[in-house]
């Protein structure tokens, strides 16, 4: 595959973003759109006036050396994730914690050197994926006790390195980005079927780390329903699992890993799961006159046992501004697919309880309505859209949890409502499902609100203190797939019991005595 070039203060690859004079031209739509006007378009700040933190220690001596840079560039492209916060510092050319090392082992060796090194030198080490957290997962701001940073990138690692097709299993690199995998699984008929937004730049390792979500409304659709056995480098030996289909042998050493972000090792590897491609596929796009009464047919379909590819329901905003509806009503798209058989009859049922609950349709059942179409296209666009819009002075965020179905509506109501307090008039708050269970859903929170120029990190604090303060207060999770970081640590401390706090330190002092891996992240 042909290199592209990352953005440098933005989502994604230059080549796909979008552009000052398409930027002018969808000004007009804002106030249509958000109840309120776009600002003037700004410019980012040019790079090549952005002054970045001069290096406080030197690279690795000997062979090492060869591997790691010191470069203005590659330094600042790991200095952000890609969440709204990290996008608008970048955007204003403020970086203040930077790494002084950003090195890029092609082998497990390396890694295994690179953290001897870092621990001898007293230097953090923040392993580093596709740079797509949106929770300050990989933004080094460390402790002031350590000499300095290291970001260790795991892109060189991106082999699909073993196929098992009687087992549908695959052993693929760290560093492999979705494309990167499914172009290899690909030459193998097979696919691993993980679709995250981020799709594009995050990587296995990444995904792993941060147990992170797929497209897929139900059924296989968290990473960990994926992942067979994982390897990990940690500054005490090697961490490996036994690959097996299951296994009721005590703690599982891969499910601690998952999830772990960085704190407990360097992961190199991963057995996945993996399926040929599907061949049967079936849609289709519900109207319903309100949110809550989608979401009561949304929870019924999932309760029947059907378990489709996609049931993401859209509030009547969030279908608005993603194209998919007027706004007067919200949006169900139901989605079934198999390897094996037709699915049609499954869709037939979940329109038979959507049409129960009043949910009404225009396209031919199995098509590909032009409203679920749109929406799929805005999907992928988000981020880059998101970026367009920090240039037209909008503050554009999104958070997302989990809660039970029987305490959604009191939730939703206590989410949206202190959320829009905070941003105060005008301002929208929309919600869409981005994945069910039988015994609740995983809301998705988008935040449209006029930027206050020149205090953007200011006014998202305000915002992120009201929205993730409600959805603990209200007994939802913090994060249902986006990961703890930097950004949730406070709420995410409120949501685990201290024990296992305890437990957990305990385990990284085995492994890490030195504190080195990713500090501030989940641990002090």
């Amino acid at each position: 595959m042909s290199k592209r070039t990352r953005s440098s203060w933005g989502w994604g690859f230059e080549d796909a973003a979008i552009g000052a004079a398409e930027a002018s031209a969808a000004a007009p739509g804002i106030e249509p759109l958000f109840g309120f006007p776009a600002q003037e378009l700004e410019a980012a700040a040019p790079f090549a006036s952005v002054l970045l933190p001069e290096p406080v220690i030197e690279p690795p001596p000997g062979d090492l050396a060869a591997i790691c840079s010191q470069g203005k560039e590659d330094r600042a492209e790991h200095s952000y994730g890609s969440s709204y916060l990290d996008t608008i510092r970048a955007f204003r050319g403020v970086y203040e914690h930077v790494p002084d090392v950003v090195a890029r082992p092609s082998n497990e060796q390396q890694v295994e050197q690179l953290l001897a090194w870092a621990a001898s030198a007293n230097v953090a080490v923040i392993p580093y994926g596709g740079g797509t957290s949106v929770v300050g997962g990989v933004e080094p701001k460390v402790p002031a006790s350590f000499n300095g940073s290291c970001s260790l990138d795991l892109g060189f690692l991106d082999q699909v390195r073993e196929v098992d097709p009687v087992s549908r299993s695959a052993l693929i690199g760290a560093g492999a980005s979705g494309p990167r995998l499914e172009e290899q699984l690909g030459e193998h008929g097979l696919t691993m079927r993980f679709y995250p937004q981020s799709f594009e730049c995050s990587t296995l390792g990444g995904w792993v780390a941060t147990r992170a979500g797929g497209h897929f409304a139900t059924r296989l659709t968290h990473i960990d329903d994926l992942v067979e056995s994982v390897r990990a480098i940690t500054p005490s030996g090697v961490w490996q699992s036994r690959r097996l289909p299951g296994s009721g042998a005590g703690p599982s050493p891969d499910r601690i890993l998952l999830g772990s972000e960085g704190t407990l090792g360097v992961i190199t590897e991963a057995w996945v799961r993996v399926q040929p491609r599907p061949q049967h596929r079936a849609s289709q796009a519900v109207r319903f006159s309100d949110f809550m009464t989608g979401a009561e047919a949304a929870r019924e379909i999932v309760q029947s046992g059907l378990d489709p590819a996609n049931c993401r329901l859209l509030d009547e905003l969030e279908a608005q501004q993603t194209g998919a509806g007027d706004g007067t009503h919200s949006l169900l798209v139901i989605g079934f697919e198999s390897t094996d058989a037709s699915v049609d009859h499954d869709l037939q049922r979940a329109l038979e309880i959507a049409a129960d609950h009043g949910g009404r349709w225009d396209a031919p059942t199995g098509s590909a309505p032009a409203a679920e179409g749109n929406w799929r296209e805005a999907f992928i666009k988000m981020p880059y859209i998101r970026d367009m819009l920090v240039q037209l002075g909008v503050l554009a965020d999104t958070f997302e949890t989990a809660i039970t179905w029987d305490r959604f509506p009191a939730f939703h109501e206590a989410v949206v409502g202190a959320t829009s307090e905070a941003l105060g008039e005008p301002c929208r708050v929309s919600c869409r499902f981005t994945h069910l269970y039988p015994d609740g859903p995983a809301p998705y929170y988008t935040v449209l609100a006029p930027a206050r120029r020149g205090d953007e990190v200011a006014q998202w604090h305000e915002m992120k203190q009201a929205a993730a303060g409600a959805i603990i207060a209200a007994g939802g999770t913090i994060t249902h797939h986006h990961a703890v970081g930097r950004d949730h640590r406070a709420w995410y401390d409120e949501q685990r019991p201290d024990l296992f706090a305890a437990a957990l330190g305990a385990a990284k002092a085995e492994i890490d005595p030195a504190g080195i891996l990713n500090p501030g992240v989940l641990l002090d």
